[in-house]
């Protein structure tokens, strides 16, 4: 007598409801936390002279005003220089280093992930060696660079640096070695593509997610990038750098100078926007492959 061999049941393990509630709660204080100093920089710059004085220092807004925008054209309004030069430089700064970093770091990681040059590897640990080090301990080797090449006082002080990045390359490289098959090389290759066309055509397009997480990154550090030492001229200092000027005018500025930086962080908060969901799929991605 032949008895029916029954299939194995697999038992399936999901949260409860309380567990459910626990997860978001967290989630929820979590992101609170984080955009804290946002809405801290927001309600203070919306706060009257009196209520900047008052002791102990509340965090609410009782009586909100714009006095702190309006007086911000008169603060501006006696410096050298228009205000529209140092948003000027700012924004080509930005704009320019951005695009340079992102070309420079996908030609690098089309070399690292698909070229069969030898010592790639090597290479490549040499770069993610350059990932412990910050811009602090390369500001004197830097400066004598500049000196020696005689950037001093000029935009390539600002574009140069931002350039050769590890963090770029890394990330590209990673989400490349995912989402970017041989098989798909080999059929380009084979089509009569060119390495310039397919990295044009087959690569760039890929890497879209890759490049956009690097557009943010990118454009928020050079939209906030102050040089020391290295810019003297007024006529090239950018619009982070002279704002700090308003923030040194002690506690009776303090309105003014968090107004200033709820406008400094308008166009990075922009650029998020646009980048957001192509920012998860990379961190998602990039970290699967060696």
């Amino acid at each position: 007598m032949f008895t029916k061999k029954s299939t194995p049941q697999y038992r399936r393990f999901t949260r409860s409801t309380a567990g459910n509630i626990f997860y978001f709660t967290m989630l929820f204080l979590a992101g609170a936390f984080t955009i804290l100093p946002l809405v801290y920089c927001i309600i203070t710059s919306l706060k009257p002279l009196d209520e900047l004085l008052i002791f102990p220092p509340q965090f609410f807004v009782k009586r909100p005003t714009l006095e702190n925008y309006l007086a911000l054209p008169s603060l501006l309004g006696k410096m050298q220089v228009p205000v529209s030069r140092y948003f000027f430089n700012s924004l080509f700064v930005a704009i320019a280093g951005t695009v340079a970093h992102i070309i420079v770091a996908s030609l690098a990681a089309f070399g690292f992930s698909k070229s069969k040059v030898r010592g790639r590897k090597t290479l490549f640990w040499i770069v993610q060696l350059m990932l412990l080090y910050n811009a602090v301990t390369l500001a004197i080797p830097r400066y004598y660079i500049y000196t020696k090449l005689y950037m001093i006082d000029t935009y390539w002080v600002y574009i140069l640096p931002a350039i050769p990045s590890a963090t770029g390359c890394f990330l590209m490289k990673q989400f490349m070695d995912v989402s970017v098959p041989d098989a798909l090389m080999e059929a380009a290759r084979i089509d009569g593509a060119s390495v310039i066309r397919m990295y044009v055509s087959v690569i760039m397009p890929i890497l879209k997610p890759a490049w956009m997480t690097m557009l943010l990154l990118s454009f928020q550090e050079m939209w906030t990038i102050i040089p020391q030492g290295t810019i003297f001229s007024e006529q090239l200092k950018t619009l982070p750098q002279v704002m700090t000027s308003i923030s040194a005018g002690g506690i009776a500025r303090s309105g003014s100078a968090m107004a200033v930086t709820v406008v400094l962080m308008i166009p990075p908060i922009l650029v998020f926007l646009i980048s957001q969901s192509n920012v998860m799929e990379t961190m998602s991605t990039s970290g699967i492959k060696e």
